[in-house]
């Protein structure tokens, strides 16, 4: 079976993709897996890190609103159709997945025109413009979510990485403390703004770091690629990094998250049973509000207002919680049970299925 994965962009859409790819060749080693993405997105990178092969094809953006983008996306959404094509022709997959944004709309269009089955999976809770597309082409529809309005929707959960779904916290715990350079003895708060950084956690945090440092809470900060961010270090660790690879050990580092609700971000962080402090992106359609909102209405998360989120609040409410090990605990024991960590299997043996219907 020859499978062509699109998607790309931003970890949103990546990391199911290569969790996805993963287990498809758990169930057959010689599945021929090709990825679909652009030059731009961070696919470019992970993909090939991850040992797969990874065809590009223009960045095509689905403006939201009316204006000089909406008028050249016609332009741009044939040109990505062709280049689509001209890998579909090549590759002759047997099934088309599409895991939404800027690359799946060409994908869908080029799968459609040559008869490949599709199957599309939706990470958010609201479905973007791709996938609302994509699922008037097929009856095969996974979500991350129950809810999401989408047709001949099943609900899978989101595909996240082995690495994560199967991690042990407490036996990486030393491992992970040590690789930080973080002290055993105290509590970590984790913060990440996704995998771009997000300007308001990092100032809101960095701006309690003395706050946080009184109260014993150590902070590990992933601040993201483009920023930057320089703390004061005293007895209480407050560690800065650009990017972190091996999440599992931050995530087995950490006692409390406070983070975006991306799908991705609240099924790992929710999945691994860790407390979180959601902060949804304020732009958009509100979808990561609800991507958050079943862990928090289980007791696995606080929801906070980007707006609302400064220092004062930082000060006056995490420390508290990252101090009160029995409300941790209760908290972590509510978020695992939310969300199931089997979708990268769950869509696997639908894209199979796919494909069999087909032949």
């Amino acid at each position: 079976m020859r499978v062509l994965l699109a998607g790309g962009g931003s970890a949103g859409h990546t990391s199911p993709l290569l969790a996805t790819a993963d287990a498809l060749r758990r169930l057959d080693p010689t599945t021929g897996i090709t990825c679909l993405g652009t030059r731009e997105g961070l696919e470019a990178r992970l993909v090939p890190e991850a040992g797969l092969p990874l065809e590009y094809i223009p960045r095509v953006p689905l403006p939201r609103r009316p204006g000089s983008d909406l008028l050249r996306v016609p332009t741009r959404l044939r040109a990505a159709r062709a280049a689509a094509l001209e890998v579909v022709d090549r590759v002759r997959p047997d099934v088309v997945v599409g895991f939404g944004g800027y690359v799946s709309v060409p994908a869908y269009l080029a799968a459609r025109t040559r008869r490949v089955p599709i199957v599309v999976h939706e990470g958010n809770a609201i479905p973007g413009i791709a996938n609302k597309l994509g699922a008037r082409m097929t009856r095969h529809v996974a979500t991350s979510f129950p809810d999401t309005d989408l047709p001949h929707a099943v609900w899978t959960g989101l595909p996240i990485r082995r690495l994560v779904s199967t991690l042990d916290r407490a036996a990486l715990r030393a491992e992970a403390l040590a690789t930080f350079g973080l002290r055993d003895d105290r509590p970590v708060l984790m913060v990440t703004g996704g995998s771009q950084g997000a300007a308001r956690i990092n100032a809101a945090v960095s701006g309690a770091a003395a706050d946080l440092a009184t109260a014993g809470v150590q902070v590990l900060h992933i601040v993201g690629p483009k920023h930057e961010l320089v703390v004061d270090q005293g007895d209480t660790p407050y560690v800065v990094l650009p990017y972190v690879d091996r999440m599992d050990l931050a995530y087995a580092a950490a006692d409390a998250v406070l983070c975006r609700a991306g799908s991705n971000t609240v099924t790992e962080v929710s999945g691994v049973g860790l407390p979180a402090i959601y902060v949804p992106l304020p732009i958009g359609n509100g979808e990561q509000a609800l991507n958050a909102r079943p862990v928090v209405d289980a007791g696995g998360g606080l929801l906070v207002a980007d707006a609302a989120l400064t220092p004062e609040w930082v000060a006056a409410s995490v420390p508290g919680l990252l101090t009160d090990e029995a409300r941790l605990a209760a908290m972590g024991a509510a978020a695992r049970g939310v969300i199931a960590l089997d979708a990268d299997d769950k869509l696997a043996r639908i894209v199979v299925d796919a494909a069999r219907t087909a032949s």
